[in-house]
């Protein structure tokens, strides 16, 4: 046998292969021991889980399936629990902490900030003197006083007299007791002295006691509900096993196991804080009932959870009864306690804990598994962030409708991301831990961006970027055969009046006013969100569709390599190159499924994507290319249907959101359109599809300042800034009427074209536009005095001098046209706009 000394302060004995001292029981310890004790708030008390009998073997379903809700909001049967109601529980006269405190060993107390990803800050929980959490009268209120076998209310007064807290159930005569069995100063398994009860759980009385043979730390001592029930018995047992097995930051750890007077009881750390329950029922009774936690801190308490649950899920164990009861924050830091309710993952004769409103409705007939773990966070999640009243009963086993919940309605990613948490079908939930953290990671950064504004740019685990910027075509004004740069509104007649040297609204004595655009004009309908000056032209859906992120290629397929070396290549090389791969691959034939649909070879893309489907029915990635196989065949509804499918699957994913606000915006479904652009564009910068989306949905719905913004928000390390820029410009100045164009909005479009670094060429084409709002402004009377000091592009505002600088404009102009019919359009408005000379 392999022994080493054990480090533990004060202690003489060996370390065995069982990795535990053979004197103080413990395991060696990296770290002496904080000197001083922690502190936390007084005990609060959870229901006791409640059990179900053993279930057949249930196996998870492999691979993510698509959540398909024939509603919007999918509902289940409410009514009673699959498992029964819970059980009997206590509390002290003080109400806030539970039983779990700060750690002295080496399960992570030094991890400290980590909580919230380090994306929020959640406020720490801060100690206070352990001491102070002993209940000063361990009494279990008769009101949760429950029979451990049929669930009966058992100890209850009447007639004025209180209830006995030993007894036998009237019901079934099972022996029941709520005493607790440790009096203060009883030294138990030689070392640990009892301080008094912390709180009455499921299980049993837990205490605080001194560890006198190390350090004289705090520890948490858990005993039974009642010694005569086996259930009870055969639960404890395991955790103590269980725990010996765990070592995880965010799980509590296990010391020692002891006997005393016919009773075990299992050592645990004390870890110091508050439960989530305390602290949602603190903000309760500081706000009101209707209180919540913040989101972010509520998701950040989710991650932790699934950081853990996914580490026991590693080593085949479920947690089976996770809830706000059972997870403490200590700080920075957040811990699972209370593993009665851990079992091995295919275990099918261990009773079932579980708590009603928060357990998973197969757990009866299927039994629990990784899924249904994943569904107790899910109902966490809705208990700490929104008031869930019927969470037990009416809404048992659903989420309320969206529209009665307010951040439902202002987060539709959690509430999706909810939705398939605790979806009614095992199958159409998150599949891992993992996944489920993933996603609800990317729904975090999207929270905090919409509370604050400020992005929270990620790259995806499953998508790739953009392939490339969608709907930045600027409509050219300037194009001879298609004069959509005109004089705003009656600002026309103004200068063609001012050329001929008479007020504007009297004629123009023989001098004709430019005429309106001949060639063809922005296209209408379904295409026609772009009404309001028609300065960015309409998205084409191929377009759109060729712009959305690819789905990231598996590492694993023998074809990866092959493909890295692709992505760069134009769509018919590509697709030569891929019909004929080295080796059979999905992914090669994905991404020639992805080619067809670029090159317009729907129908063979979709006979491709038919066949994937038959061999890889639960590829999400097949529904991903037909979802964009719609949207270039113009497929409006098909598309909007598909990409809101993969939304429900993926919540924290942004492609299916950009798919989605392409999609309605070709439909025309200009509402929808911009809610999923700003969404995408508020969240992660990167996506500038995004941002020209939204201005041209704001233009349509004639919010000129608001497309602005959106294009002022491209960073300039974006390739298309300038052209954000130059869109802005035309914005400013282009369609306006001079009733609704300001001076100063005039001067800011002039400063902004200024700063921009253009060919010639181009910078007169702008600056065309922006003289010639700036003529038609001033003959229209709009200016202010003084304001002929102001210079617009190096010209003062005053009519003379702008009517020479834009006529100067034209002719640049002309000299550069490379046509005939251009140079004689451009010759003409220059001579319409020429100052009247006496030569």
């Amino acid at each position: 046998m392999t022994t080493t000394p054990c480090n533990q302060p004060g202690c003489s004995g060996t370390v065995g292969e069982d990795g535990f001292c053979d004197v103080c029981g413990m395991a060696p310890l990296p770290t002496p021991p904080p000197a001083n004790p922690s502190e936390v708030p007084t005990p609060s008390v959870a229901h006791a889980p409640t059990m179900a009998a053993a279930p057949k073997p249930y196996s998870v379903a492999a691979g993510s399936v698509i959540p398909d809700w024939s509603s919007p909001d999918p509902s289940g049967s409410s009514g009673s629990s699959a498992s029964g109601s819970s059980g009997s529980s206590g509390s002290s006269g003080r109400t806030g902490a539970s039983w779990a405190t700060r750690s002295t060993g080496s399960s992570g107390s030094s991890r400290r900030g980590m909580l919230g990803a380090g994306l929020v800050e959640v406020p720490p929980v801060p100690y206070r003197d352990p001491a102070s959490a002993v209940m000063d009268n361990p009494e279990v209120p008769e009101s949760r006083r429950f029979c451990s076998r049929c669930d009966e209310p058992v100890g209850r007064g009447r007639d004025g007299r209180p209830g006995r807290t030993e007894g036998f159930c009237r019901s079934c005569g099972h022996p029941f007791s709520f005493t607790p069995k440790l009096q203060k100063g009883e030294l138990i398994g030689g070392q640990y002295e009892v301080l008094g009860c912390l709180a009455h759980g499921g299980l049993g009385w837990i205490y605080l006691a001194r560890d006198h043979n190390v350090s004289a730390r705090w520890v948490v001592l858990k005993g039974l509900l009642d010694t005569g029930d086996a259930d009870s018995l055969a639960a404890a047992t395991a955790e103590r096993a269980f725990l010996a097995e765990v070592e995880h930051p965010n799980i509590v750890k296990i010391y020692n196991f002891v006997q005393h007077g016919g009773t075990g009881y299992i050592v645990m750390e004390y870890v110091g804080g508050q439960s989530l329950k305390d602290i949602l029922v603190r903000r309760r009774h500081e706000e009101g009932e209707d209180a919540a936690l913040p989101l972010g801190q509520v998701i950040a308490y989710g991650l932790e959870v699934l950081r853990a649950l996914g580490y026991l899920h590693g080593v085949g164990l479920l947690y089976c009864d996770f809830k706000p009861d059972n997870a403490i924050q200590s700080e920075e830091q957040l811990k699972l306690i209370d593993l009665g309710g851990v079992r091995r993952a295919f275990d099918v004769n261990s009773p079932i804990f579980g708590t009603p409103g928060y357990q998973a409705p197969e757990i009866a007939d299927r039994g629990p598994s990784v899924t249904s773990d994943l569904y107790t966070v899910g109902r966490t999640l809705a208990v700490l962030s929104f008031p869930f009243r019927g969470y037990t009963g009416r809404h048992l086993r659903s989420l309320p409708p969206r529209h009665e919940v307010p951040i439902f309605q202002r987060h539709e990613s959690f509430h999706r991301l909810l939705r398939r948490a605790t979806h009614p079908d095992p199958a159409g939930r998150f599949q891992s831990a993992a996944e489920m953290a993933e996603q609800l990671t990317g729904v975090l950064r999207e929270v905090l961006a919409t509370e604050d504004g400020q992005p929270r740019p990620a790259p995806s685990s499953v998508f790739g970027p953009e392939q490339s910027v969608a709907g930045t075509e600027i409509i050219d004004s300037m194009a001879a055969d298609s004069f959509s740069l005109e004089l705003p509104g009656d600002a026309r007649s103004a200068v063609a009046a001012t050329a001929a040297g008479t007020p504007a609204g009297q004629g123009s004595q023989g001098l004709k006013e430019p005429q309106a655009p001949k060639g063809p004009q922005a296209p209408k309908g379904p295409q026609g969100l772009n009404g309001a000056g028609r300065v960015l032209a309409p998205l084409d859906p191929r377009a759109a569709a060729a712009a959305l992120p690819v789905p990231l290629v598996d590492s694993a397929d023998p074809a990866a390599g092959f493909l890295t070396g692709l992505t760069a290549r134009d769509p018919a090389e590509l697709a030569a190159a891929l019909a004929t791969p080295s080796v059979p691959s999905l992914e090669v034939t994905l991404a020639l499924a992805r080619v067809r649909i670029e090159l317009g070879e729907l129908d063979d893309a979709t006979r491709m994507l038919d066949g994937i489907a038959d061999d890889n029915p639960d590829d999400w990635r097949v529904d991903w290319y037909r979802g964009v196989g719609a949207l270039a065949g113009r497929r409006f509804d098909e598309a909007i249907r598909t990409f809101n499918r993969l939304y429900d699957l993926m919540p924290g994913e942004t492609a299916p959101k950009l798919a989605l606000a392409f999609a309605n915006e070709c439909k025309a479904a200009a509402e929808t359109a911009g809610h999923y652009y700003e969404l995408v564009w508020r969240t992660d910068p990167t996506y500038v599809s995004a941002a020209f989306g939204l201005a041209r949905v704001r233009l349509a719905a004639g919010d000129r300042a608001g497309a602005e913004q959106v294009l002022d928000s491209v960073p300039p390390i974006s390739s298309h800034y300038l052209t954000a820029q130059l869109a802005a410009v035309a914005t400013a100045v282009r369609g306006r009427g001079t009733s609704e164009l300001g001076g100063d909005e005039l001067v800011e479009a002039g400063r902004r074209l200024e700063t921009l670094r253009l060919d010639t060429e181009r910078y007169a084409r702008f600056a065309a536009e922006v003289l010639e709002a700036g003529l038609g402004w001033v003959r229209a009377g709009k200016g202010r005095a003084g304001m002929n000091q102001t210079e617009l592009l190096g010209a003062p505002l005053a009519e003379a001098t702008l009517r020479q600088k834009l006529e100067a404009t034209y002719r640049l102009l002309a000299k550069l046209a490379e046509g005939h019919d251009d140079r004689h359009e451009l010759v003409k408005r220059a001579n319409s706009v020429r100052p009247r000379t006496l030569f």
